[in-house]
């Protein structure tokens, strides 16, 4: 991306519902390589706590699809690649996983640097794949919001 790579910025991805997707969108830009560390699809919990570092209590507490999550997956990954933002997304897309409190289509995303993190909540009404995409497409824009505070 021209924005991390005119900031020299290094970014690395933890992502649940869209499974790998945004990532691929990353790295499909040529010359990626200069800024993208990589990613983690940290779908199951037990990759959320054990390689990203979210605190199982606060999985207990929130859930995986939550903001808090969305929030300790992004500096998680930030923290472990040691790249200088983190992007995360969590979410249910569908079309099983829902909860009474969580519909499917209930997503959040994260980005996160040293100082600050920004987390949006989202409710998509498209089938899985529509969700998915919708959620690494907001991913990239919230990015692009925290870069354009830099």
């Amino acid at each position: 991306m021209d924005a991390l790579a005119a900031r020299q910025l290094t970014l690395a991805v933890a992502e649940g519902d869209t499974g790998g997707l945004l990532l691929e969108q990353l790295t499909g830009v040529p010359g990626s390589s200069a800024t993208i560390l990589g990613g983690v699809v940290a779908y199951h919990d037990s990759l959320k706590t054990a390689l990203l570092r979210v605190p199982p209590s606060l999985l207990a507490q929130h859930g995986a699809v939550s903001a808090e999550a969305a929030e300790a997956m992004a500096d998680g990954v930030r923290r472990l690649t040691q790249a200088d933002v983190g992007v995360a997304t969590t979410g249910i897309a569908g079309p099983g996983g829902a909860t009474l409190g969580k519909p499917v289509g209930l997503a959040f995303v994260s980005v996160a640097d040293n100082t600050r993190a920004l987390v949006r909540e989202y409710r998509w009404n498209g089938d899985r794949q529509q969700n998915r995409a919708a959620s690494a497409e907001a991913a990239l824009a919230l990015l692009l919001e925290l870069l354009s505070k830099k």
